[in-house]
């Protein structure tokens, strides 16, 4: 069998906005107005599609990213109606603390629509969102949502996307109206007004752009037009020349210049209002890339370890990259993927590249949100799912077994909060080990761990939220009673200094004795310079560093590995107040070895030993997880708002305008901020809004340390 549309013809992209810009609602519209769905969902009545979780219709908000594949007609007059586009479409979530559901999803996306909230324009999750799709290289277009609302403004909306975002978005469209006379839209490029008609705006009708808009399109068009030709030398001779460039050069140009990353297009309109959506669509189609112009997917042979490439092609070898876990209560495990090359037929043998193990493919099921669709193969290019493949973990690739590949993994961001969890029964205890280990499984920043001391198991995650949400899970999908205590910062340790140690690890028991002895130098890991190259005696992973310098097999060679394990076991718990250590380098430079009472185990506990020594002589200090605090808040609060702030140890960068009211920007320990929304609500009689996200790990001032340090012991 083969491919029943061809490749240039998918487009793999996903929505993603801050909390309440209207994400959910447009991916609604999309199913309505493709055919997938009879009847459109909304966020306010808890009926959406996307939002199928229980907790997230009860709570309004996304929490889980929801795939949906649906097909589109191009609704521009003069289009071919027979040439369907198939989108593969991922709703992302919009909360902070499910934020890792955005970066690994613009892991596999080919591009994104990033909405906007037409009244506040660019807010906090957008920066973050933004920044994610800038390190993934994802092209965007930008849509000003909810024009329809009190107090919305494309200019002021737009303003603030070259302010925070970029100076390269550009205006495709411009809003006929706003706020209750919001009529429609004026795309720029073909010089047309658009109104929307029948049910549910479905009819897309194009008439004259109004006299009274027609000077005010002209000049956009001209700012437009520049933009596009400024990309290309021919182009930009010609218009400076006063020639006339044809639409369909213009829209190629346009897309080239997109899916390079050189221009953001900024489209507008109300989805709640059924205004616009469609030739949001359109845009994708024109302007966002098929798989086939991406760049080619690299990776490495695990084999030779030499870097590989795979083409966007169904009869190259066959890879793919799991971006997501999802245990469904009807069919069991569910591992969503997306193929980067060749293609895929239930029954075949995969290998996991990570593990070396092969897997035979059971089940393949297509996404529409919480229904399955089977399926008997996969291609290049298509999103899916694999049912019931229980080894296969997130940031896994999976291939061909005759051509193995890893592809480039997924990096999640550290959890910031923990909490203490414990099961209210003996019948629970066992239940929620395999609960909390299935939605660790699921969820990357979400971790589980023993306090040695207490054996208590404490949880961590990205926000009280994030980890209320995952309880409430456990209880309602795994049947799982627990009690869980106050919300814990997750502290780090870490070193400022240096330091050089020796250490013997001598024990004589009658027999056989132990012996292991290590030197080792300490210093604070830092950051790869830019292009720089990874010397061969360096094992580098995240926060930690080891640099073996041993020569002359002073130490054998079979022991360096035990060395390293002891060493990584140090960065466990830390010297201060037992937190684990970060960004930390350890050299190996010297040593020696017995040739009887040399052991794995005996070099092992050298270097946990030597570690903990060389810690504590290398300036230790505790760090803390510091967020951005943005509060919109009405003038008169203002003061008591920035004194509330000052109080929590926060530190106040900027201060502006978004409507009517203040905007407060600030950096404040995640420490200070427990019950932060509570007390904010009663100083401003519930008017101010806040926004939180985590910003970066800062050492503690020192009487904080001591704090922590005494409530430890």
């Amino acid at each position: 069998m083969s491919r029943d549309y061809p490749l240039e013809k998918v487009r793999n992209f996903g929505i993603v906005a801050h909390v309440d810009a209207g994400k959910t609602t447009t991916s609604e519209r999309i199913l309505y107005y493709t055919g997938e769905s009879h009847k459109i969902g909304e966020v306010h009545d808890g009926n959406t599609t996307t939002d199928w979780m229980e907790q997230e219709r009860e709570r309004g908000i996304t929490i889980t990213a929801a795939a949906i594949t649906c097909f589109w007609n191009p609704s521009y007059m003069g289009a071919d109606l027979s040439q369907k586009v198939r989108f593969n479409i991922i709703d992302t979530p919009g909360h902070i603390d499910f934020t890792s559901e955005v970066k690994r999803s613009m892991r596999v996306l080919d591009g994104a629509v990033v909405v906007f909230d037409g009244v506040a324009g660019v807010e906090p999750q957008s920066e973050t969102n933004w920044r994610y799709a800038e390190e993934a290289e994802v092209p965007r277009i930008c849509y000003i949502n909810k024009l329809d609302r009190t107090g919305a403004s494309f200019e002021k909306s737009y303003e603030s996307i070259l302010e925070r975002l970029s100076t390269k978005a550009v205006r495709l469209q411009i809003p006929i109206g706003a706020e209750d006379k919001f009529e429609g839209v004026i795309d720029l490029l073909h010089m047309k007004a658009y109104r929307f008609e029948g049910e549910m705006g479905k009819n897309v009708i194009p008439y004259e752009i109004p006299a009274d808009h027609l000077e005010e399109a002209k000049k956009f068009r001209s700012e437009l037009i520049e933009r596009i030709v400024e990309n290309d030398d021919v182009m930009m001779n010609d218009y400076l020349e006063g020639k006339e460039i044809p639409l369909d050069t213009l829209k190629n140009l346009l897309r080239k210049s997109v899916i390079e990353n050189k221009i953001f297009p900024v489209l507008t309109g109300s989805s709640l209002k059924n205004k616009g959506v469609q030739l949001v669509l359109d845009a994708v189609v024109d302007y966002l890339p098929s798989p086939l112009d991406v760049p080619t997917a690299m990776g490495t042979n695990p084999d030779t370890g030499a870097e590989e490439g795979r083409p966007a092609s169904d009869t190259a070898p066959f890879s793919a990259l799991v971006f997501k876990l999802q245990v469904d209560p009807f069919v069991g495990a569910l591992t969503f993927f997306r193929v980067y090359s060749g293609k895929l037929e239930t029954g075949a043998n995969i290998l996991n590249s990570a593990t070396g193990k092969k897997e035979r493919v059971g089940r393949l099921v297509r996404l529409q949100a919480d229904k399955r669709e089977d399926l008997k193969e996969v291609y290049a290019g298509e999103i899916a799912a694999f049912v019931g493949m229980k080894e296969l973990k997130i940031g896994q690739t999976v291939c061909d077994p005759a051509s193995p590949i890893i592809l480039e993994s997924i990096v999640f961001p550290e959890p910031v909060v923990s909490m203490r969890i414990e099961p209210k029964t003996k019948a629970d205890q066992e239940k929620m080990g395999i609960a909390l280990s299935k939605l660790s499984d699921e969820d990357p920043t979400f971790r589980v761990a023993s306090d040695p001391e207490t054996l208590e198991t404490i949880i961590s995650g990205m926000g009280e939220l994030h980890l209320e949400i995952l309880v409430d899970r456990m209880k309602r999908e795994f049947n799982v009673e627990a009690s869980t205590g106050k919300p814990q910062v997750a502290y780090r340790e870490t070193i400022q200094g240096e330091s050089d140690v020796e250490y013997k690890h001598i024990k004589q028991t009658g027999g056989r004795g132990q012996y292991g002895h290590v030197k080792i130098k300490m210093k604070p890991m830092k950051p790869i310079e830019e292009g720089a190259k990874i010397k061969n005696n360096v094992d580098r992973e995240d926060h930690f560093e080891f640099i073996n310098n041993i020569k002359g097999g002073v130490i054998p060679q079979e022991y360096i590995p035990a060395v390293r394990k002891g060493l990584k076991e140090g960065m466990e718990r830390g010297v201060l107040a037992g937190f684990p250590l970060v960004d930390i380098s350890v050299d190996l430079y010297d040593g020696s070895y017995h040739d009887v009472d040399s052991s794995e185990i005996a070099f092992k506990l050298a270097a946990l030993y030597a570690f903990q020594d060389a810690v504590s002589k290398a300036k230790p200090v505790i760090l803390e997880p510091i967020m951005k605090l943005e509060v919109v808040v009405p003038e008169k609060f203002m003061g008591d708002v920035t004194g509330m702030i000052n109080s929590k140890r926060g530190s106040i960068e900027a201060m502006g305008e978004r409507g009517q009211a203040k905007v407060i920007t600030a950096k404040v320990p995640l420490s200070e901020l427990f019950g932060f929304t509570t007390q904010l609500r009663s100083l401003t009689e519930g008017r101010a809004v806040p926004n939180l996200e985590f910003s970066h790990y800062s050492v503690v001032p020192r009487n904080v340390q001591d704090e922590i340090i005494a409530s430890r012991k």
